[in-house]
């Protein structure tokens, strides 16, 4: 996708854009625009898997993304440029729109659990095979990589890795499945924008169809969501009973991301949530 006309780039800023990437400011003859840059080698097709998922969230019309103006190469350069968001405040009425919105998205299926291609989390490989059922897939695109990784990386013991084969046999009794959603997939308080006029905006999917309780529980990370954001998520789209008791459950994927990227500072974190659910 492209503008469809000639632009001249006035100035590139440098702006706050992430640990992987770097991010500027564009400006040019026709407005301002978003850029981010990485090693192409270092992350093959991350910012065309990042396209795919705006695409994907914008599809919906439930909620914006920014526009993805084009994405590429050149050298180990790649890129991707984003139509520019003037960020505004994040407050408690915009966050109840951005509940109602999420509602929507996640009422949007498919047929299994899963995605047309595999994508990124963070700077990590994410698999998205489709499985029929969602423990499935937790287990085996969303867990098991993860600890493999911590095994490989010396995060986690052998020991406790038998932990999570464990979790792996009571996982299918311990939530009620529900259909495929769309999800965001890496949805903490850092990946969603509300613009100058108060308009919700997602930013930096890990899109797959799956349970929409993941989602919501990497809401209550890291904070960044209001009361008022649950309340208003729940009205058009409640929740299954106990939602709140499983959050520790699905956040073990991102906690194991975060050990791989980060170290043992979240091992504690991981063991004590899996030890919440056997």
């Amino acid at each position: 996708m492209s503008l469809g006309t000639h632009i001249i780039i006035k100035s590139a800023k440098p702006v706050s854009g992430g640990d992987i990437s770097s991010a500027f400011m564009l400006t040019a003859n026709s407005g301002q625009y978003f850029m981010k840059l990485n090693s192409q080698s270092a992350y093959p097709r991350m910012f065309e898997r990042e396209s795919q998922g705006l695409d994907a969230i914008g599809g919906t019309q439930t909620v914006a993304v920014p526009h993805v103006i084009m994405h590429g190469a050149f050298d180990d350069y790649a890129f991707l440029i984003l139509d520019w968001v003037d960020a505004g405040q994040k407050s408690s009425s915009a966050l109840a729109v951005l509940g109602q919105q999420l509602a929507a998205m996640h009422r949007c299926t498919a047929t299994c659990y899963g995605f047309g291609h595999d994508n990124y989390m963070g700077s990590l490989p994410q698999s998205n095979r489709d499985h029929d059922h969602w423990s499935d897939f937790f287990i085996n695109e969303r867990l098991r990589p993860m600890v493999h990784t911590a095994i490989d990386r010396h995060m986690l013991t052998t020991a406790q890795a038998k932990l999570f084969e464990q979790l792996y046999a009571r996982l299918p009794q311990l939530f009620d499945e529900e259909r495929p959603a769309l999800l965001h997939g890496d949805l903490w308080g850092g990946n969603y924008m509300i613009d100058a006029n108060g308009k919700p905006y997602l930013i930096d999917p890990a899109v797959s169809y799956g349970h929409r309780e993941f989602d919501i529980a990497m809401t209550t990370l890291f904070g960044g969501f209001s009361d008022g954001f649950y309340a208003s998520y729940n009205e058009p789209y409640p929740l299954s009973p106990g939602w709140r008791q499983r959050t520790a459950l699905w956040n073990l994927y991102p906690l194991l991301l975060h050990l791989n990227l980060f170290g043992k500072s979240y091992l504690a974190q991981v063991i004590d949530s899996v030890n919440l659910y056997l």
